[in-house]
């Protein structure tokens, strides 16, 4: 028979227990997992949690596949020094569960110039030198970069001074997580020839795409931009020195950046002494939510240059446009904007030095444009025409923007999604009622035990060099994003932390809210995006108003969590039965309702979907898959 095992070995196993096991406790929980490893990292924070919440729940398994997967000899032995920490990183970013920047590949011009395309495929590519100089030929790129967490494409002098070349780029970068594509000198100087853009980067999760000197010097090319950035989130485009100094270049932005939210556009120096430039905007940033666009001394001497925007903005949630120097010292140019600013709730538009310089000959017209925050400073005196223009006085306004957002609420996907929110009075049991897409649609990636995360400067230069992420691409702007989000003040009455390992999450619980906490998630995402009926609905301490921390996922290498102690809510869990299935259970639901919504901005999409103003209505929604709200324990 063999010895039995020492005790030290038999009282660091109990420790590892969940604590209603450890104590036989009844509890009402899943069965407990596994015995873990007590060498790792998330055992070493299993006894960590042990010591700060002995209430002897069990750990919700949600949160326990979220740590990290280490041994404890890798946190034991891990170095200091940035340097030193970058080259260890690579061997361990599997193992630790870490988003890491793959290498891109690399294409050679000459080995890509015998394919005879079109690119199925592709993925993280670097297009320097393809087709330049080249006659005649198409090229198309079909499902290219699709569904990957972190893609980097680039394509440098592509198709550079060639003559009748067609490229297509066709469900490129769909439905990807931190996606960066660069075109920089594409088809600078070539004569003929189109380009086209279909499905580009659709629902794509912070999107950064960089145009510089695209089509710079062409001569007659056609370039189309259709379906651009559909149902985005966040992210952003950059156009510099698109089409500068070309002849006869044709640019159709259409369904651009369409249902997208917080999406920025910037075009500087777009068409700058272009001649006979055309550029079609139709749709754009229609049904978005908060779009913002700058056009920085777009068309500035042009000559003969045609803009046309129309259905700009139409029916997005508020929005920012501005445009500084727009056509300035242009000779004969012509901009017609129809339909222009037509949103649901109005958002700002800035013209400065508009039309401005010596030549007069041009003509700008605002046609049904509506609006209000208009504020046009230094345009032309003349040549610039406005036909249906209103900006109505505030008070005015407020009555028509309250009037259309309430016949239009219910149509915008950006503000209500069907069930993104919804009032308290929905939560009972046997009510059908939309559920909307929870899934956790950030990357997969794990904690880092704590010892770890404390060496790895929270700053983006730091992360940077850690991570292998450069700051000019959609990763290196999403950290530096997060980080200055966690260094923002809080707002009223708010306290805020952003986590950067599971210790500190349980740390700032137990600070709001005291030792005896619990934590909750929905189940998992299944209901989401149909039609749901909710079974048992059980409120939290009985249905008391309560305070909460709840923690949102941030987009960074390793998982951070931005956690804030919500003050004035009542927090639901519900079973979840499809609306048209037997009634079995499918999901368990957890739903917050924020009371106070006097801090709210009026721009929320909350108020477009339900209707009121902040203060006047409570705001409820789930929990999504990934995220987690804390409360004191019934």
């Amino acid at each position: 028979m063999a010895p039995p095992p020492p005790r030290a070995a038999l009282l660091l196993l109990l420790l590892l227990l969940p604590h209603n096991a450890a104590a036989g406790g009844a509890g009402t929980a899943a069965p407990s997992p596994a015995v873990v490893n007590p060498f790792t990292a998330k055992a070493a924070f299993i006894r960590y949690w042990n010591r700060k919440v002995p209430n002897n729940r069990p750990h919700p398994a949600f949160f326990v596949a979220k740590l990290s997967p280490l041994p404890a000899a890798d946190t034991a032995s891990f170095p200091s020094a940035l340097p030193d920490i970058r080259a260890r990183l690579p061997a361990l970013c599997s193992r630790a569960g870490l988003l890491c920047a793959a290498p891109a590949a690399g294409a050679d011009a000459a080995s890509l110039a015998k394919a005879a395309g079109p690119f199925k495929g592709y993925s993280n590519a670097n297009f320097s030198n393809y087709g330049t100089g080249g006659d005649q030929g198409a090229d198309s790129f079909r499902n290219y970069s699709p569904d990957l967490n972190i893609a980097a494409d680039s394509f440098r002098r592509y198709g550079r001074d060639s003559s009748g070349r067609a490229d297509r780029f066709e469900s490129y970068e769909a439905d990807g997580n931190v996606v960066t594509a660069n075109f920089t000198s594409y088809a600078g100087g070539a004569t003929g020839g189109s380009g086209s853009f279909a499905a580009y980067a659709a629902g794509t999760n912070v999107p950064d795409s960089t145009f510089t000197n695209y089509d710079a010097q062409a001569n007659g090319r056609a370039r189309g931009f259709a379906s651009y950035s559909q149902e985005a989130n966040h992210g952003e485009s950059g156009f510099s020195g698109y089409g500068k100094s070309g002849n006869g270049v044709r640019e159709t932005f259409a369904s651009y950046g369409s249902e997208s939210n917080v999406l920025a556009s910037a075009f500087a120096n777009y068409g700058q002494s272009a001649n006979g430039a055309t550029d079609t905007f139709t749709g754009y940033g229609v049904e978005g939510n908060v779009p913002e666009n700058t056009f920085r001394t777009y068309g500035a001497g042009g000559n003969a240059g045609v803009d046309t925007f129309k259905r700009y903005r139409d029916d997005a949630n508020v929005g920012d446009d501005r445009f500084s120097s727009y056509a300035k010292g242009a000779n004969g140019g012509a901009a017609e904007f129809q339909s222009y600013g037509n949103s649901a709730n109005p958002g700002s538009t800035t013209f400065k030095g508009y039309g401005e310089g010596t030549n007069p000959n041009h003509h700008i017209g605002f046609k049904q444009y509506a609006g209000e925050n208009n504020t046009f400073k230094g345009y032309a005196s003349t040549g610039v025409d406005f036909k249906e223009y209103h900006n109505t006085s505030a008070s005015t306004l407020t009555v028509l923007a309250e009037a259309e957002a309430s016949m239009r609420h219910q149509h915008l996907k950006w503000s209500s999604e069907p069930g993104k929110f919804f009032r308290e009075r929905e939560l009972v049991a046997g009510n059908r009622m939309p559920m909307p897409d929870i899934r956790d649609k950030m990357p997969p990636r794990a904690f880092l035990p704590r010892d770890i995360a404390a060496r790895i400067p929270f700053e983006p230069s730091a992360v940077s060099e850690v991570f292998g992420v450069p700051l000019d691409t959609a990763m290196g702007k999403a950290v530096a994003s997060t980080v200055a989000e966690c260094q923002r003040a809080p707002s009223r009455g708010e306290t805020k932390r952003c986590a950067t390992s599971a210790e500190d999450i349980v740390d700032f619980a137990v600070e709001m809210l005291g030792s005896d906490v619990v934590v909750r998630s929905t189940a998992s995402a299944a209901g989401s995006g149909g039609d749901i009926r909710l079974g048992a609905v059980t409120g939290v301490d009985g249905g008391r108003v309560t305070r909460s921390v709840s923690c949102h996922q941030s987009l960074f290498p390793y998982l951070v969590y931005y956690c804030h102690s919500v003050p004035k809510v009542r927090v639901y869990e519900a079973d979840i039965a499809a609306a048209d299935g037997a009634g079995e259970k499918i999901n368990r639901g957890v739903a917050i309702c924020h009371l106070d919504t006097s801090d709210w901005s009026p721009a929320h999409g909350a108020f477009a979907a339900l209707g009121g103003r902040p203060g006047e209505v409570e705001v409820c929604h789930w929990i999504f898959e990934g995220d987690m709200t804390w409360t004191v324990a019934d």
